[in-house]
């Protein structure tokens, strides 16, 4: 299982979020046809994909601006539990915590949180006037 959070731009709390489980790729970006939309003018129509490979979870930039962990540009990653994703330099900050197991009660949760999170997204669109870098 693999949960995202959008993290709010200036302060350390949380914006959205979305959980994962039993997906194997999870496309983030401003199309519609990402799992993760987000509005920012730094972000790409399809800028990031982080995928499982069997055997741990990858970043994969895909995007113009590029993908940042730690202030560095990447192209592909292994997830770190915890890390912080950054879409573009000033862009949107994404922190990804995984999970190897859960129980039947959390596997509910999950659900729940993908419906709630999914509704959340197309009540609360993120915009964000930023500058291309």
């Amino acid at each position: 299982m693999i949960h995202l959070t959008l993290l709010h731009p200036n302060k350390p709390e949380p914006v959205q979020n979305w959980t994962f489980d039993q997906k194997s790729t999870i496309r983030i970006g401003r199309s519609d046809e990402n799992e993760v939309v987000l509005f920012s003018a730094v972000v790409s129509r399809h800028h990031l994909e982080i995928r499982w490979d069997g055997t741990y979870w990858e970043v994969i930039s895909l995007g113009t601006n590029g993908t940042y962990v730690e202030g560095k540009l990447i192209k592909r990653k292994p997830v770190i539990d915890g890390m912080i994703i950054h879409l573009a330099a000033t862009g949107p900050k994404i922190q990804i915590h995984i999970s190897e197991e859960k129980s039947s009660d959390e596997s509910e949760l999950s659900q729940d949180s993908v419906s709630v999170s999914n509704q959340e997204v197309d009540s609360s669109k993120i915009t964000a006037q930023e500058t291309r870098v």
